[in-house]
């Protein structure tokens, strides 16, 4: 089995946030979904499974679920072949409801940012990176110091 990762977010209606992220390009895995939760897959390697606060709190009964209006749980950046396709998912989730640059978008040149919510306050970061040109300004930057 490849190394993958499932992360795994509690949220409010789980056939709401199912459309939300059907709307920004995750297929669901009927497989593992059902009324409680739903299988979300990016890739092969990368799945986002959405789970009603109830089931959410049967695997983390001793910790309260984050209040996403108020605070900060974690980020999630996923990356883009194009600085088109980071503006085309940013449109896309807030045309399903979503927040869109919550944070000022990101343009170093060799790499671009932006940021959007999902229906819960959960934060993306989707972005794209000219690894070469990445590499390039690092190494000059290091050379400088």
């Amino acid at each position: 089995m490849p190394k993958t990762i499932f992360v795994n977010l509690p949220v409010a209606d789980v056939a709401r946030s199912t459309a939300f992220y059907e709307a920004i390009g995750f297929t669901k895995d009927d497989r593992f979904s059902n009324e409680q939760g739903s299988a979300m897959k990016w890739s092969d390697e990368i799945s986002i499974m959405i789970l009603s606060h109830e089931l959410y709190r049967s695997f983390m009964p001793h910790k309260a679920i984050a209040d996403t209006s108020a605070a900060s749980e974690v980020i999630l950046c996923f990356s883009f072949d194009s600085r088109e396709a980071v503006d085309a998912i940013v449109e896309q989730a807030v045309a399903a409801g979503g927040k869109g640059d919550v944070s000022a978008p990101d343009d170093h040149g060799y790499m671009y940012g932006r940021s959007f919510e999902d229906l819960d306050g959960h934060s993306f970061g989707p972005f794209h990176m000219d690894m070469e040109a990445a590499i390039a300004a690092m190494s000059a930057q290091t050379q400088v110091a």
